[in-house]
C-alpha cells in the first residue's frame, strides 16, 4: 500500500538540509535565467541603446603618440647641486622628467607656439551635442560667456590642454610616451611634436645656465684643491721616510711574512692532526686480538694480510679437527699452537707500525711548535709597524681624497668649458608623432561591449533580485520541501469562466443544480484536459488513503479567498459522481457561500436549516442531471454571527455522520484558513483535508503561519493542490513537469478515434 509519511508537527519540516550540489546550483541558475529572460532582454536592450546614444552624441577624437628616451650613454653636464660626481639616470630621474613634461612651463610654451588660445576646441564649448550641452550648462551657471581676457583664455586652454595630454613612462625603460587627444588628427600630431621640442629646448636652456654658473665656480675651487693635494702627498712621503716603512706592490714586507708563516702553521696543524689520527687508529687495532679484514686492508700491509689469511685457514682447520676428533686431539692442539704463534707475529708487526706512526706524530708536533715560534716573532715585529700605519693610512687617505677631488673637478671643468657653447641634452625624440588614421575615442567596439556586458550584469542582478523576492509556491518539490506535505496535483489555469446558456434559478427551484458556471464542471466538459487529469490525481490520492483508513469525508480549504478551492471542490465532486459513485457536495463556507450562489441561485434552504431541524435533508439537497451529484447549499447565512460554532456543533457532526452512511464520498467546501477560524473547528468532522494553493501568488510564509496555528488540519492533510498554474511559465520552474509534460504527455489520449 501507498503510505505518505509527514511530520507530526508543522515545525518538524524545518530540518537542516544538505547544501545543493554544483549541478543543482547550475540547474537552478539556468531556471532563473529562463524565467527572467524577458526582463533581462529589456535591460540589455536599454543598455545597448544607451551605448549607441553615447556613440552618436560623442564626437570622434584622435590620439597621436610620440616616444622620447633619456640616452644614458651621453655624458651628463655638471649639475650645480652636485660637485662630487655625475648623477646617474635611475627610475627617480625618469619620473622627474615625466613631471617636467607635465609642467605648466612646457604646456604654456606649446600653447603660445601653436596659438591654441584662438582654437575653439580649447577655449570653446567642445564638439558634438554632448559637449555643446555641457558648455551651455557651464555658461548658464557662470552667468553667460561674456568677454574673456587673455589670461582667462590662457587658463582655459591650459586646462583643456592638460586634460587631453598624457605622459607616462614605458614600463621600466628610460622611454617616455607622450600622447595627445584632439578632434583633428593633424592637430594632435603637431601638439605632441611641439611638446617634445619645447621639452628639449627647456632642458638645453637649463643646462646652459647651469654650465655657465658652474664654470665660474670651478675655477676657484680647482686652485684650492691643487694646493691641498700637493701638500697631502708630500706629507705621506715624509712620514714613510721617518718611520722606515717599505712596501712592495702595495703591501708591507712584514704583512707578507705574516701571511706566509700563517699559511705554514695551518699546513703544519693539518699534518699533526693527520699523524695523530693514524696513531690513534693503530692503538685501537692493537687492542684487538686479530684485526678484522677491513682493518687489514686499510693498513695495506702485506705481512699482516698474509698472516691473517694463514690464521683464518688454521682456524677453519682447527674447527674441523676439533669437531671430528675432539679439542684434545694432537692435530687440533698443534693447529692452536700455530694460531697462537701467528697472533704473536701479527702483534709484533702492529707494534712496529705503531712505533713508526708515533715517530711521525712527534716530528709533526715539533715542526708545528717551530712554526708557532716563528709566527710569534713575526707578529711582534709587525705590531710596531701597525701603530705607525694608522697615521700613514690617514695621510694616504687625505692625499687620495684631495687628488680624486682635484681630478674630478678638473675633468668637469674641461667638459663644462667644451659644452658651454652647445650643451648636450640626454632626452631625444626617437618616435615622432604621426597623423593617426583611426579615432581613439569613443571606441565603438569597447563601448558596445561594455554596454552589453553591463546590460547582462544588470539584467542578471535585477532578475536575481526579482527571483529572491518571489516568496510564492511554484513547484511541487517546493511544496514538499517547505511544507513537508505531498503535492497531489498541479492544476493549470483554464481561462476565464464562461456562463452556460439557460443558467437560471428555475433549475434550483426544481431540485436540480444550476449550470451557470462552466468552470465548476470543467472535468465533465473537458474530460481529457490537463486540468481533468490533475483532478483525477486528487481522486486517486483519496482512494489510496481510503485503503489505509476511513477517508470518506474530505474538506477543501485554502489560505486566502480566490485561490480556487470551490472550483477544485466542485470538479472533484463532479469527477467522482460522473464515475458512478455516490457523492454529496456541501457548501460549508458559511462566510462566503460562492458555490451556493453559482450552483443554487435563489435557494434559501441549506446546511444551516438542516442542522437546525427547520428543513428536511431531502428538501435541501439538489441533484445534477448529468452526473447525479448531490449538492447541499449553505442556506441562509447572512445573519449568522458565529459560523465556527455552527460547524463545530454536535448537530453538524450528526449530519455529516448520517451522510457517511448514505454516500460514498462527502466533500465539504470550507472557508479559507487565514481570514477566519471556521476550518480549525471542523477537525472532528472530516477524515482528510485538501489544501489549495494558488500558483505563483500565495506566499510561503503565510501558508506556514496558517499551518502552525492549525495543527489539527495539518495532521489530517491529504495533500496540497497547486491551482491556476501558468502553462507557459511553469516550464521555467519545473521543466520536467512543464515543457516536457506538455510536449510529450499533454496531448496523450486526446486524439482517440
Amino acid at each position: 500500500m501507498l503510505q505518505i509519511d509527514k511530520p507530526t508537527q508543522p515545525s518538524e519540516r524545518l530540518v537542516a538540509r544538505p547544501a545543493p550540489s554544483l549541478g543543482a546550483q547550475l540547474v537552478s541558475f539556468v531556471g532563473v535565467v529562463r524565467r527572467q529572460l524577458p526582463l533581462m532582454l529589456v535591460v540589455l536592450a536599454c543598455a545597448a541603446a544607451l551605448g549607441l546614444a553615447y556613440l552618436v552624441s560623442t564626437p570622434a577624437q584622435y590620439t597621436a603618440t610620440g616616444t622620447m628616451v633619456i640616452d644614458t650613454r651621453k655624458v651628463q653636464v655638471f649639475q650645480q647641486q652636485s660637485v662630487l660626481g655625475d648623477v646617474a639616470v635611475d627610475a627617480g630621474t625618469v619620473e622627474t622628467q615625466v613631471q617636467i613634461l607635465k609642467s605648466e612651463n612646457i604646456s604654456l610654451a606649446v600653447i603660445k607656439e601653436l596659438r591654441l588660445t584662438e582654437d575653439p576646441e580649447f577655449v570653446g564649448r567642445g564638439g558634438g551635442a554632448l559637449g555643446a550641452a555641457i558648455g551651455w550648462v557651464t555658461d548658464l551657471l557662470g552667468g553667460g560667456p561674456g568677454v574673456r581676457s587673455e589670461h582667462d583664455l590662457t587658463r582655459r586652454a591650459l586646462e583643456k590642454f592638460e586634460q587631453e595630454r598624457t605622459v607616462r613612462r614605458v614600463g621600466l625603460t628610460y622611454a617616455m610616451e607622450v600622447s595627445f587627444r584632439s578632434l583633428s588628427p593633424d592637430k594632435a600630431a603637431a601638439i605632441v611634436n611641439a611638446i617634445a621640442d619645447a621639452y628639449i629646448v627647456d632642458q638645453l636652456e637649463a643646462k646652459y645656465q647651469a654650465t655657465r654658473r658652474a664654470s665660474l665656480w670651478l675655477q676657484d675651487r680647482i686652485r684650492e684643491l691643487r694646493t691641498q693635494a700637493s701638500a697631502a702627498e708630500r706629507a705621506v712621503i715624509e712620514y714613510k721616510e721617518k718611520n722606515n716603512i717599505v712596501d712592495t706592490g702595495g703591501r708591507l714586507i712584514s704583512e707578507q711574512q705574516l701571511a706566509e708563516v700563517n699559511s705554514q702553521l695551518i699546513m703544519a696543524r693539518a699534518a699533526t692532526a693527520e699523524a695523530k689520527a693514524r696513531l690513534d687508529r693503530i692503538n685501537d687495532i692493537l687492542r684487538q686480538e686479530i684485526p678484522n679484514e677491513s682493518v687489514a686492508d686499510a693498513l695495506k700491509n702485506e705481512t699482516i694480510i698474509k698472516l691473517r689469511n694463514q690464521y683464518v685457514d688454521l682456524a677453519g682447520r682447527e674447527a674441523t679437527w676439533s669437531e671430528r676428533y675432539g679439542r684434545n686431539h694432537m692435530a687440533a692442539v698443534s693447529l692452536r699452537n700455530q694460531m697462537q704463534e701467528i697472533r704473536r707475529n701479527i702483534s709484533q708487526e702492529l707494534q712496529r707500525i705503531q712505533q713508526a706512526y708515533q715517530s711521525d706524530y712527534d716530528i709533526a708536533r715539533a715542526r708545528e711548535d717551530s712554526i708557532k715560534g716563528s709566527l710569534a716573532n713575526v707578529v711582534s715585529e709587525t705590531q710596531s709597524t701597525n701603530q705607525a700605519q694608522v697615521q700613514l693610512r690617514e695621510l694616504e687617505s687625505n692625499a687620495q681624497t684631495y687628488r680624486a677631488m682635484y681630478d674630478s673637478f678638473l675633468q668637469r671643468y674641461m667638459e663644462a668649458v667644451q659644452q658651454q657653447s652647445f650643451p648636450i641634452s640626454e632626452a631625444r625624440l626617437i618616435s615622432p608623432a604621426s597623423r593617426p588614421l583611426d579615432k581613439s575615442h569613443p571606441r565603438t567596439g569597447f563601448v558596445l561591449a561594455i554596454s552589453v556586458a553591463g546590460g547582462l550584469v544588470l539584467g542578471l542582478g535585477i532578475g536575481y533580485l526579482r527571483e529572491i523576492g518571489d516568496n510564492a509556491f511554484r513547484t511541487s518539490a517546493q511544496v514538499e520541501e517547505m511544507l513537508g506535505a505531498p503535492c497531489i496535483a498541479v492544476l493549470p489555469r483554464v481561462g476565464a469562466p464562461a456562463t452556460k446558456a439557460g443558467a437560471t434559478a428555475t433549475e434550483a427551484a426544481d431540485g436540480r443544480i444550476a449550470a451557470g458556471d462552466a468552470l465548476l464542471s470543467h472535468v465533465v466538459e473537458e474530460p481529457f484536459s490537463p486540468f481533468a487529469e490533475g483532478i483525477r490525481s486528487l481522486k486517486v490520492a483519496a482512494d489510496l488513503k481510503d485503503m489505509i483508513g476511513a477517508n470518506r469525508v474530505i474538506g477543501i480549504t485554502s489560505t486566502v479567498p480566490a485561490e480556487g478551492k470551490s472550483v477544485v471542490a466542485a470538479n472533484l465532486s463532479q469527477l467522482i459522481a460522473h464515475a458512478g459513485s455516490r457523492v454529496v457536495l456541501i457548501d460549508a463556507d458559511l462566510r462566503n457561500p460562492s458555490l451556493s450562489r453559482a450552483l443554487a441561485p435563489g435557494v434559501v434552504h441549506g446546511v444551516v436549516e438542516v442542522i437546525a431541524g427547520r428543513v428536511a435533508f431531502a428538501d435541501a439537497v439538489l441533484t445534477d442531471r448529468l452526473t447525479q451529484l448531490a449538492f447541499v447549499p449553505a442556506g441562509a447565512t447572512a445573519k449568522l454571527l458565529h459560523t465556527n460554532e455552527v460547524l463545530a456543533s454536535a448537530a453538524m457532526k450528526r449530519f455529516v455522520d448520517e451522510l457517511r452512511t448514505s454516500y460514498d464520498y462527502v466533500i465539504l467546501d470550507f472557508p479559507p484558513l487565514a481570514p477566519v477560524v471556521d476550518v480549525r473547528a471542523t477537525t472532528a468532522l472530516v477524515d482528510s483535508y485538501v489544501y489549495v494553493i494558488e500558483w505563483g501568488r500565495t506566499r510561503v510564509d503565510m501558508v506556514e503561519h496558517c499551518f502552525s496555528g492549525a495543527a489539527g488540519v495539518y495532521d489530517r492533510l491529504l495533500g496540497v493542490v497547486l491551482n491556476k498554474a501558468s502553462t507557459s511559465a511553469f516550464g521555467g520552474y519545473a521543466s520536467y513537469r512543464g515543457a516536457y509534460y506538455g510536449g510529450r504527455y499533454g496531448s496523450y489520449g486526446q486524439g482517440r478515434g
